[in-house]
């Protein structure tokens, strides 16, 4: 498995951190408080090393602060200390409280980025879904969301506490000696240009880890999923070679983002150790001049310490930081994904009328042409009505374009050209809610979730138990439900697991069925049954189908002898229709099939 090309967006770091600003403006109150709560927190850091000095300078009998000097040596070290430790309480109260503000909201924003990301992600076409690994959707709504959460609660926030730190020493430092100032801020120069260069390499490496791990947790979901096959046809070994191969390539990339991590924080640590052996040259010099104390050079060694601490606190975050904003980039590439099927501002009301009026139902195909890339066209110049309470199968070899006639009725895909109309109403003018409750659709394999027998039933919809009973008395799905342990309370397994394929299967009947859609789509629903089970449904078929316009694609002819037209596809077009007996006497395509199934003799 090759791994995918990165598509970076390019946008700086203050750009991507932009992108979460709308989330945070969801919590102003938290935001204003958090920010706020830092300036006493930097205040009380840049005091403290101007006590100490004062301490030291009181000692050596140096000048010391006005107040200072009316007090014994004694009396004014003690004052200090007490100085020194309401700073320290003060600081420890603020700062656990900002933190804790600071946490909470970073999992308020993490919650709604990935609420938004979900909601994007099940907006999104088909198309999507049929070009994107199942890992990788995966891996960007838990690791990258979660590492975007971190950016904030200990990143963005964390970088403003930092600034505002270093602001307040930096002018702490101006006011008490200017030189050493100086000397402080230009050390400043080459840590900035250093940071900047191992940032954006940092960046390039952890973008590609992240695409990495989307492909690592792609293949094991492939693998997983497809377990049977895997051992069936004896596949562990080879597939193990092609997990190595990829997890080798993923460990290589993790490789160079500890190298970045790595050149940070040492060249961090070594030019904070150059400050501090500027500040004792130049401070040194400055004492035997007479113009500084030593007070006021032990405040200044603790400065540099300060200093850089901010940034050394950064290249501790220094990971998690970049990983971040790697996952703003991700995620902000998900959330860029057009969404294809959208209802417009307004849409037409469709009249649902519970009782199956005769006049309801009809389906119509205008000159509909559909491509799933540029002019490869799998269906052409389609055009056929389907009229209110008819009985419709769709018929062809593998590949003739029966599913896409489905995908494009159900509005999971659009038309590259033409129009769909249901009731004379263009399929576009409709919301989507509206047309997938008018059409009902049983796949060949029907899905079921993780939950009881009655919810996979309602799908989260207020059904009553009578109603759902009802359902699958008139699907013949009832008794199957009460032999299973808890009747319509068992709980199933992950995607029905615990049941039969005919059982899930009859379950889906009845999941359509408790919705009493006008229009009944079965797109090889039976094909998953054996013959028993194929025949105690036919009669439960007959019953769902009575009075609604239906559409079944089916291979086995045999189930489609009775509808009412058959439409023959080759290619994306109807190169035959008619019913069964008149397409038999044709001698053509489905003529063919028919024989070739030994179904009867032309």
């Amino acid at each position: 498995m090759a791994p995918s090309s990165p598509r970076r967006s390019g946008d700086n770091d203050w750009q991507l951190l932009r992108r979460l600003l709308p989330y945070a403006l969801r919590f102003p109150r938290p935001l204003a408080l958090s920010v706020l709560l830092l300036i006493p927190v930097a205040f009380a850091g840049a005091v403290q090393p101007l006590i100490i000095g004062q301490s030291i300078s009181l000692l050596r009998g140096e000048p010391v602060w006005p107040f200072l000097s009316q007090f014994p040596l004694d009396q004014g070290l003690q004052a200090l200390v007490w100085i020194l430790l309401a700073t320290i309480i003060f600081r420890l109260i603020f700062v656990g409280l900002q933190g804790f503000i600071v946490q909470k909201m970073g999992q308020e924003i993490t919650a709604a980025i990935r609420e938004d990301l979900f909601t994007q992600v099940t907006s999104l076409s088909v198309n999507f879904f049929q070009r994107t690994p199942v890992g990788r959707l995966v891996t960007r709504l838990t690791n990258d969301v979660e590492a975007l959460g971190d950016v904030f609660a200990s990143g963005a926030i964390g970088v403003v506490s930092d600034l505002i730190s270093i602001l307040a020493i930096v002018a702490t430092m101006i006011w008490v000696q200017w030189q050493l100032a100086l000397l402080l801020l230009a050390m400043l120069i080459p840590v900035t240009a250093l940071i900047v260069y191992f940032q954006q390499q940092y960046r390039e490496a952890n973008y590609q880890v992240r695409e990495e791990l989307s492909q690592l947790n792609a293949m094991l979901q492939e693998n997983v999923t497809g377990i049977n096959v895997v051992q069936l046809f004896r596949r562990e070994a080879y597939n193990s070679r092609l997990f190595q191969t990829v997890n080798r390539r993923y460990r290589k990339e993790v490789d160079r983002t500890i190298f970045h991590d790595s050149a940070v924080s040492a060249t961090l640590e070594w030019i904070s150790l150059v400050a501090i052996a500027g500040v004792l040259a130049l401070g040194g010099y400055l004492v035997l001049g007479a113009q500084i104390s030593f007070g006021t050079l032990a405040a200044f060694i603790l400065y540099a310490q300060r200093l850089f601490n901010p940034l050394r606190q950064f290249a501790d975050k220094f990971t998690m930081f970049q990983a971040g904003f790697t996952a703003i980039e991700r995620i902000g590439e998900l959330m860029a994904e057009p969404i294809e099927i959208q209802d417009q501002e307004t849409v037409i009301p469709l009249e649902v009328n519970p009782r199956h009026s005769a006049e309801q139902g009809e389906i119509r195909f205008e000159n509909v042409w559909f491509a799933y890339k540029g002019d490869e066209y799998v269906l052409k110049d389609l055009n056929f009505t389907i009229r209110p309470g008819e009985k419709v199968a769709l018929v062809g070899p593998t590949g003739a374009g029966k599913s896409s006639v489905i995908r494009l009725l159900c509005r999971l895909q659009e038309p590259s050209r033409g129009r769909i109309l249901v009731d004379g109403i263009d399929i576009r003018e409709l919301s989507q809610g509206q047309l997938r409750r008018f059409i009902g659709v049983i796949l060949q394999e029907s899905f079921l979730f993780a939950g009881d027998v009655k919810r996979n039933i309602t799908l989260g919809e207020n059904y009553s138990l009578e109603a759902v009973q009802r359902a699958a008395q008139l699907t013949s799905v009832d008794q199957l439900i009460q032999e299973l342990p808890q009747g319509y309370q068992t709980v199933l397994r992950e995607r029905g697991s615990n049941l039969s394929g005919g059982q899930k299967q009859l379950l889906a009947f009845a999941r359509v069925a408790i919705r009493e859609p006008h229009v009944l789509v079965l797109d090889e629903a039976t094909a998953s049954l054996d013959v028993n089970t194929e025949a105690q449904i036919q009669t439960a078929l007959l019953r769902l189908m009575a009075d609604r316009t239906a559409i079944i694609i089916a291979h086995r002819l045999s189930t489609i002898r009775h509808v009412d037209r058959i439409f023959v596809l080759k290619q994306g077009q109807i190169v035959e229709e008619g019913a069964h007996e008149g397409l038999l006497k044709q001698g053509g395509l489905y003529a063919s099939l028919y024989q070739l199934q030994e179904l009867a003799p032309v």
